[in-house]
């Protein structure tokens, strides 16, 4: 089941789904919330000759910038992050989905890994893509993502901020 709007303050005042720093009563939408660009961005770097996902991960090629706005390159891809950290309970999931205003000036914001794991407690990823010929401008702050949640049956075994990982790295 997805959470609409009427679901998703009453996950809030059960303490189900929570928000660091807390979010604004407008951020949240019929079915899902608007979530904010951070000012921490990752960029290839210039040195990189070839990615071999089976040896490397994303700090072999990619350094960390902050920045309130950053330029995207044409066609090229940075990471992101959200200005907020997310908790959901062991029952609550969520898909990250890019916003329609930004989608149609040729910007995705993830190219596989949108889903965020049932008791995850933890900043969102962003993997920013421009998809035009022509630079693109973001800033920190901008409300660039939305989450939609979803219910699971039951509770996992496996909370993602327990099992996973990059989320006891943050």
């Amino acid at each position: 089941m997805i959470l609409s709007d009427r679901d998703i303050r009453e996950f809030m005042r059960m303490g189900k789904i929570r928000f660091e720093p807390e979010i604004s009563e407008d951020q949240i939408g019929g079915g899902s919330v608007d979530l904010t660009l951070s000012n921490r961005f990752w960029v290839f770097k210039d040195d990189v000759e070839l990615i071999d996902p089976q040896s490397m991960n994303f700090e072999d090629v990619m350094r960390e910038v902050r920045a309130d706005e950053i330029v995207l390159k044409p066609h090229g891809m940075i990471l992101g992050m959200t200005l907020e950290k997310i908790y959901v309970a062991e029952d609550v999931c969520g898909w990250i989905e890019g916003r329609s205003r930004y989608a149609r000036l040729g910007i995705a914001i993830h190219s596989a890994s949108g889903y965020i794991q049932p008791g995850s407690y933890n900043h969102q990823i962003l993997e920013i893509s421009n998809l035009t010929n022509y630079p693109i401008k973001l800033r920190s702050g901008m409300r660039i993502v939305q989450i939609v949640f979803q219910l699971l049956r039951s509770r996992t075994e496996k909370p993602y901020r327990v099992y996973g990982d990059i989320a006891r790295r943050q």
